[in-house]
């Protein structure tokens, strides 16, 4: 059974994620590379590019529209839970089938010791990080950026040490609240990535308030202005060309503020009955696929 995931052209903690935790979580040579059976894990993976002749098991990942609706009904998918409620509806699956999202079972993992030295820290989507100046401003607003690049381990001692969160980042809200480190939503730039934020925070019963960012440099700026992802070809190089040095030194002062004002914000955090609950019923809907394929070699 071989685990797939989304993998970029960089890292990207979220995705990343999924090498951390099953293989932690699962027993030895449960996942291998035989592409007959998927493990379909932590992400917005689900959809209609995943191969139709496979076996697919899905273990509390989502679906949020990147790829095309699948037919999960067509015997080739076996749910064990879902992201959220959202996901649920979408497919048609039973409501009791949405749990949470699989990266809830960080709570049941030795975790990497907390980076105290953080203070209040920023993590910028993974695509905003290529597409904008975060670093810089940051910097300009005082408080500590996270890479959302950089190695699970790094990123995870982060989020566990910071005093607050603010990310654009949905899996940097996901493992905050996990892991009780107070966060504060910022709405991602790109408009394609709002509803997963909802799928997610529907299974908590939380009220998700999402801050606005203000763009960084010229790219961000298109993307805010026409809701475009990808590349952006020419205005992509226009802005990272000497003509936009100005405005994007601009932009960036401009993209500290929000930064500023939302560490000033009063954080949000699921209830502590609610956490629990979830990640009791993840790990159960876990033991539970994992006793069933067992029994059945």
């Amino acid at each position: 059974m071989k685990l797939v995931f989304f993998r970029g052209k960089v890292p990207n903690f979220g995705d990343e994620l999924n090498l951390h935790v099953w293989p932690a979580l699962l027993p030895k040579g449960f996942l291998d590379e035989d592409e007959s059976e998927l493990f379909v894990g932590i992400g917005s993976i689900i959809g209609d590019h995943l191969p139709a002749k496979s076996r697919k098991f899905v273990m509390g990942s989502g679906y949020a529209g990147y790829m095309g609706l699948p037919d999960v009904h067509d015997g080739s998918w076996d749910i064990r839970f879902v992201r959220g409620p959202n996901t649920a509806k979408t497919l048609g699956i039973a409501p009791g089938l949405s749990i949470c999202d699989s990266a809830i079972l960080l709570r049941a993992m030795d975790l990497p010791a907390p980076d105290t030295s953080v203070g209040v820290a920023f993590m910028p989507h993974y695509e905003s990080l290529e597409r904008g100046n975060w670093a810089e401003a940051c910097r300009q607003a005082g408080i500590t950026l996270i890479d959302a690049t950089e190695p699970v381990e790094k990123v995870l001692s982060q989020i566990q040490g910071a005093r607050l969160l603010i990310t654009e980042a949905m899996h940097g809200a996901i493992v905050a609240d996990a892991l009780r480190t107070p966060w504060i939503g910022a709405r991602p730039i790109y408009g394609g990535h709002h509803k997963k934020w909802l799928d997610w925070a529907g299974a908590l019963g939380l009220d998700v308030r999402l801050n606005d960012l203000k763009p960084s440099s010229v790219l961000e700026y298109y993307i805010g202005k026409t809701g475009r992802g990808g590349s952006h070809g020419k205005i992509g190089r226009l802005s990272a060309s000497p003509l936009a040095t100005v405005p994007n030194r601009i932009l960036t002062s401009l993209a500290a503020q929000p930064l500023d004002r939302m560490a000033r914000l009063e954080p949000q955090l699921s209830r502590d009955s609610a956490i629990v609950e979830v990640t009791e019923r993840a790990q159960s809907a876990t033991d539970d696929f994992v006793r069933s394929r067992l029994a059945a070699a």
